[in-house]
């Protein structure tokens, strides 16, 4: 019966209408399982009386990007580094000139610089092991996987001190509050959306290969765009609550810890499972398109969105749009690179 099921399930993607399908349904296992995930443990943590600002900065950050774990993981695990690879890349650009942008051209913001300058440092020294890894050895091995882990850890812990350290009267009287619902449901909730995660993602990297197959386009390019927009939608939606409310600073600290994690948790899970080296199934101009544009625009588009909120307190409205501007750019040159055009 296993054996007819996994037969019928692979079948599925053999077929444009099937692989299709198989890539909405993932992408609504991996949203949903995500939403439930976040609350169940949020639920857990706060009968614990774990305080708010340290819920928001692991778990539910944790918890938005699952979504690319998972992905990038079961892409290196299948042998397609290309996906993981161009996924964490992506999901950064994505992030920063697409969503923060919005936010930013919408809404423009003070920016509690103490705030985000340990998460800005982090970023860009996790920036710089990923081109080490691509520039100087052209490859991403176990050990490097290990050391953007061991990154990821001492990020946390930081961020855990100083939540602890420094609690607002807010979360005060929220951890005076009563928990509520039971702690079993939150536990069977979590073990659930983890597995509707793990099954989403699975979906969803099958598919994108298969359909990325069927068009003649390279994997790398569906990871770079396609998916990674898609595992970028929870931090979408976080970005547009934020703004709703009229908290459109707090979508940056979210984009930036988010592009932290896919630096150093989504790549360092993949890398640490399944080494890969740098893909090399796109070219721009004959030269391959991760090495000349896709990693020099990631560390491009942050330091345009995070230097002048880091050394002006505030966030410009130029800043979003030129931000935009930039992703529109990528998205035509992508497209251009899938049609064989440059």
């Amino acid at each position: 019966m296993l054996q007819t099921f996994l037969a019928w399930y692979e079948g599925l993607t053999d077929g444009l209408v099937g692989s299709i399908a198989l890539f909405v349904v993932g992408l609504l296992l991996l949203i949903k399982g995500g939403d439930w995930f976040v609350d169940s443990a949020t639920g857990i943590a706060k009968r614990f009386r774990v305080p708010e600002i340290i819920i928001g900065a692991t778990v539910v950050s944790i918890g938005t990007t699952l979504p690319e774990v998972m992905v990038s993981a079961t892409a290196a695990v299948n042998q397609n580094g290309a996906i993981a690879y161009g996924n964490a890349i992506g999901s950064i650009i994505c992030n920063t000139s697409l969503i923060a942008a919005l936010t930013i051209a919408i809404r423009p913001a003070p920016v509690n610089r103490k705030a985000i300058v340990m998460p800005v440092i982090f970023f860009f020294v996790s920036a710089a092991i990923y081109v080490v890894a691509a520039y100087v050895f052209g490859a991403f091995e176990r050990w490097l996987g290990i050391v953007m882990l061991c990154v990821f850890a001492i990020y946390m812990i930081l961020t855990i001190r100083q939540g602890f350290k420094n609690p607002t009267a807010e979360e005060h009287e929220e951890e005076a509050d009563a928990p509520q619902g039971s702690l079993v449901k939150d536990i069977v909730v979590l073990i659930i959306s983890a597995a509707l995660i793990a099954v989403g993602a699975d979906m969803l990297e099958g598919s994108s290969v298969s359909l990325a197959t069927m068009a003649g386009i390279p994997t790398e390019v569906v990871g770079v765009t396609i998916v990674a927009l898609c595992t970028s939608l929870p931090e979408l939606v976080t970005a547009i609550t934020a703004l709703a409310k009229g908290h459109g600073a707090l979508s940056l600290g979210n984009i930036i810890g988010a592009n932290i994690f896919n630096l150093v948790l989504v790549s360092g899970v993949a890398v640490t499972v399944s080494p890969f080296d740098v893909p090399e199934g796109s070219t721009i101009f004959g030269q391959n398109t991760s090495l000349v544009m896709e990693i020099p625009l990631m560390i491009g588009v942050m330091a345009l969105m995070t230097l002048p909120a880091v050394f002006k307190k505030k966030l410009f409205r130029w800043q979003g749009l030129a931000l935009l501007g930039i992703y529109v750019a990528f998205v035509v040159l992508q497209v251009l690179i899938a049609l064989h055009m440059i």
